[in-house]
């Protein structure tokens, strides 16, 4: 009878869990933004009356912790793929593949066969009979899998934020002859710009700079209230990375280490990767004692955690500056502020915002992967992911149909009860042995002899 209690109770919680994290609403439109650079402090250094309004009615994860290297192009690629850097194969800014021999920078980029690693959002939506589109993200003006977004416009920096808005409400509205789009993604510059020129620890500059990401971010609360979107689209509004305040009395120079004839350059920046021209490990022997705010790695002994070693494209040899070094060949200070540095560091970190029918309202969250911002995506839109490296298991406490908090009770809840549950049936079991127990009659104990098997011989 116990036992039948205990199985009852326990499928009733059970369903009650799975009616909690299984729950999910209609697919409705999805709107990504990103804001370039947008570090996550910045949230309590300036004011952003709009963006606080936003996810006040909606939900705030105070530090993405985005993927290495902390750069621009690897973490928006993460972003619609929910892979690492080493599994989509966006690896920096400046690549060179050692299989096709060919170079990648940010003027040289609609080669295919850097993106075709991974499938990004835009194309996996496509198949679910959605419309997608794109302005100006990076990767989504590039025919990825023989497919682009069903609207895009590749970058432009002379086209304002207004334009650009502009033509993504008109893309997810529609009109008579077309549905609109289930998913669209649009991409800002600013903060970064502003942040590499002044540095992030200018207030003056950086304020400047954060008033106008915030009157865009009205702007695009006014436009989707003006056109009847507001509440009826989820609106993810985040960053690839964060920044770090450089300086002149912090620069790292390869050339009062290593002659410039040992190796080949492939990138320099926060993180510099090069090929040695002469033995890997007398290079990186010279590298490896360079300089105290510099950390040399031969590719195989990368760190695990970075998620930075298993891929072609990486090179021989990796160099990491520490926060607010940077690395040059010779010369001066190319920048105030700059990226790529350890993904780890806070300074690294960019914020997400999310507002929509599908979020709860005022809800915070300190920390998410931002591989995890991909499979959310995919939640939302009721799209099947491609293999990723995100999971749901925290992302899900943002969704108003999933609270987590609530399934973690009810886990507490059948625990407990479980073990309450067992340990009266082991008392009860225990009681009853105990009462069937009492004098016996004396009874001979009965041998058969058998000279055929004598146990002492086994």
């Amino acid at each position: 009878m116990l036992l039948q209690t205990l199985l009852g109770f326990l499928c009733s919680v059970g369903a009650l869990a799975t009616e909690n994290t299984t729950a999910q609403q209609s697919a409705v439109p999805l709107l990504l933004v990103s804001f370039d650079g947008f570090r996550a402090d910045y949230l309590q250094r300036f004011p952003m009356p709009n963006l606080k309004l936003l996810y006040s009615q909606g939900v705030l994860v105070e530090q993405l912790n985005n993927v290495f290297i902390t750069k621009t192009f690897p973490n928006h690629y993460s972003l619609v793929t929910g892979l690492y850097a080493e599994s989509h194969g966006i690896l920096a800014s400046t690549m060179y593949d050692p299989v096709s021999h060919k170079h990648f920078n940010l003027t040289s980029d609609k080669d295919p066969m850097w993106w075709n690693q991974a499938e990004p959002l835009w194309i996996t939506a496509l198949d679910s009979g959605y419309k997608t589109a794109a302005m100006m993200w990076p990767g989504s003006d590039v025919v990825i899998g023989n497919r682009t977004p069903t609207h895009f416009l590749p970058y432009n920096s002379t086209v304002t934020f207004q334009q650009r808005l502009e033509s993504v409400i008109n893309w997810m509205l529609g009109h008579e002859k077309e549905q609109g789009v289930m998913f669209a993604a649009l991409y800002w510059e600013e903060p970064d710009r502003s942040g590499h020129i002044f540095g992030p620890d200018n207030a003056t500059a950086m304020a400047k700079a954060l008033k106008e990401v915030d009157d865009n971010i009205g702007l695009l609360m006014s436009e989707l209230k003006r056109t009847g979107l507001w509440g009826n689209v989820n609106i993810l509004i985040t960053s690839d990375h964060g920044m770090a305040q450089c300086s002149a009395d912090r620069l790292i120079r390869l050339d009062d280490c290593l002659k410039s004839d040992n190796y080949t350059l492939v990138d320099l920046s926060a993180v510099t990767a090069l090929i040695p021209l002469q033995d890997p490990e007398v290079v990186f022997a010279l590298l490896n004692k360079c300089h105290a705010h510099m950390t040399a790695y031969l590719k195989k002994s990368i760190p695990d955690r970075l998620h930075y070693r298993d891929n072609e494209r990486i090179q021989p040899i990796i160099l990491i500056a520490d926060e607010g070094w940077t690395i040059v060949q010779r010369g001066d200070l190319p920048r105030l502020g700059d990226h790529g540095y350890d993904n780890s560091l806070p300074s690294m970190h960019p914020f997400l915002a999310a507002a929509g029918p599908s979020f709860r309202q005022g809800y915070q969250l300190k920390s998410l992967q931002s591989v995890d911002v991909y499979p959310l995506m995919c939640h939302l839109l009721s799209v099947p992911p491609r293999r990723n490296n995100g999971t749901l298991t925290q992302a899900r406490c943002l969704l108003a149909a999933e609270s987590c908090g609530d399934v973690a009770m009810v886990t507490a809840l059948v625990v407990g009860v479980l073990f309450i549950l067992s340990t009266i049936t082991g008392l009860f079991w225990l009681l009853r042995s105990r009462r069937s127990m009492g004098p016996r009659a004396f009874q001979r104990l009965q041998v058969d002899y058998d000279d055929d098997d004598d146990p002492l011989l086994e």
